[in-house]
């Protein structure tokens, strides 16, 4: 599917949006600085990271995640370590 450059930056603004009022920010604003500055301090934080870390976020808020006895039984182990 094609996409036009509007629609993709109107997408991502509104996903900003909910971003920086999902986690307590006073504006937009506030939350571009912040996220620039910590880029800025971090940048051995790669795009491949990035990625992972947006998705888990996303799981999280859509609930597909489990909880640690969830997951020790799902995956067989008694939460020891070996």
């Amino acid at each position: 599917m094609a996409y036009n450059s509007r629609e993709v930056k109107r997408s991502f603004l509104d996903e900003i949006e909910d971003t920086w009022q999902g986690r307590g920010f006073n504006s937009r604003s506030e939350f571009i600085r912040y996220t620039l500055r910590d880029a800025v301090e971090h940048p051995t934080f790669d795009r491949d990271e990035l990625v992972a870390l947006l998705q888990a976020e996303e799981d999280v808020r859509e609930e597909r995640t489990m909880s640690a006895e969830e997951a020790r039984e799902r995956f067989g182990t008694d939460g020891t370590n070996e």
